[in-house]
């Protein structure tokens, strides 16, 4: 009986080792067809054997199952996940069997897939399409976390959506491993074009300078991205009425980047979304002593101020700015409309004189006054005509300024370039 017993089990047995391998060979005929439903389908089969399955077998069953779930890239969001972690657990199990037999076309495809990931995200992201580019990139880097831009770019792309939630992730988990996004760039001038061109490595571009094909080597470190993260998850924070976290995180950023401006500009920014005005202005006064030289700055806190009615602060702030940068357009129409702002008041206390001698003597003051702040913003609206011949804003600003004066001449021509630029506007 024990020997008829034993002959009966390995009957058994043997039937469902044949049973394996045929479910196997279906998935595999089918593949070599591309018929990627009948693959899925004879998976699920050879899926409900697996726990019999010998090693050979399963890492043979793994590498199909790979393929069909990818079908060529066809297969669906989950379907690809899926075949992405089988080919690592074909990947682990060969190495822990010491045969490798199918790991070297594992790497391969994975290669494949992954450039194929990459090139559908770029893509999807020159066309604005972001979901989908935020969805490609973070496939790329989850199957290389070492590559830790693309998570960087996945990032992005889901800031864009815009998925604040999805960025959040993302951005926090950059955040926790310390992602700063610095690399050595490397550039040389081409010698024929004359024009400077970045290197992917150090190696080729020295190559090339040798072979005096580029001359003139740079390197040059990429800016670092903490801030910008920071600031992002900060801002997503706000957005989610979230300021408590908000706060937190840029307060654990600034102790362990305490000189860094760019850590300090993003609070004093998170700080001005959430309307704590006082505090973004005392952040941005911070920053000008840290870099005293950054007409940005000032031209900031001149807003600031004009913002909250402090017109002579305001006209220190852009001074300043002007002072640092003798270019700066902004500042300069800056400066003219907050010595314009005045003209309000004055205007309204004129008209409400009466026709005393007293009253003609005060209008007489008050015109006078009127026509000082006109000449005072003069000539910060020429220098901002001047650094930009398309400023039709302080244009019409010193037309009807020129007017008010009685200085027709002035008025005319100012006339005639606004409506040259009109003109040229509507030509475009």
């Amino acid at each position: 009986m024990k020997k008829l017993i034993a002959l009966v089990l390995l009957v058994v047995v043997t039937s469902m080792s044949f049973a394996q391998k045929n479910e196997v060979k279906a998935i595999e005929k089918a593949l070599k067809n591309s018929n990627f439903g009948d693959a899925k389908s004879a998976l699920a089969a050879a899926e409900a054997l697996k726990g019999n399955m010998d090693d050979k077998t399963k890492t043979k069953f793994y590498y199909l199952k790979a393929q069909a779930l990818y079908a060529e890239g066809q297969g669906s969001d989950a379907d690809i996940d899926e075949a992405i972690s089988t080919l690592d657990m074909l990947k682990d199990l060969e190495s822990s069997i010491g045969k490798l037999k199918y790991t070297e076309d594992a790497n391969t495809m994975k290669t494949g897939m992954m450039n194929s990931f990459l090139t559908k995200a770029n893509d999807a992201f020159t066309n604005k399409n972001y979901e989908v580019a935020a969805k490609g990139f973070e496939k790329v880097y989850r199957m290389s976390p070492t590559d830790t831009l693309y998570l960087y770019y996945a990032a992005t792309s889901a800031v864009s959506v815009p998925d604040y939630d999805t960025a959040l992730d993302y951005y926090i988990e950059l955040n926790n491993m310390g992602y700063s996004g610095e690399k050595m760039n490397y550039y040389a001038t081409n010698v024929e074009t004359g024009v400077e061109e970045a290197f992917g490595d150090k190696k080729s571009r020295d190559f090339s300078v040798q072979a005096k094909l580029h001359k003139d080597p740079k390197d040059e470190m990429s800016e670092a991205k903490t801030a910008e993260i920071v600031k992002n998850i900060a801002l997503i924070y706000v957005s989610q009425e979230k300021n408590e976290k908000a706060l937190g995180a840029m307060a654990d950023a600034r102790a362990e980047n305490p000189d860094d401006i760019g850590l300090l500009l993003s609070e004093a920014n998170v700080h001005l979304k959430m309307g704590n005005r006082d505090k973004f202005k005392a952040l941005m006064e911070e920053a000008t002593k840290k870099d005293p030289n950054n007409a940005e700055l000032f031209y900031n806190l001149g807003v600031l101020a004009a913002e909250a009615g402090n017109t002579e602060e305001s006209l220190n702030y852009y001074k300043k700015a002007i002072e640092i940068n003798p270019n700066y357009v902004d500042a300069y129409n800056n400066m003219a409309v907050s010595i314009l702002s005045g003209e309000a008041a004055i205007v309204e206390e004129m008209n409400g004189l009466g026709t005393s001698s007293a009253d003609n003597k005060k209008y007489d003051e008050l015109k006078e006054k009127r026509t000082q702040l006109y000449n005072d913003a003069i000539p910060f609206l020429e220098k901002a005509l001047e650094l930009k011949n398309t400023n039709i804003d302080a244009a019409r600003t010193l037309m009807n300024i020129y007017s008010a004066l009685g200085e027709m001449d002035k008025f005319k021509a100012m006339k005639a370039k606004i409506e040259t630029m009109e003109a040229s506007a509507g030509g475009n």
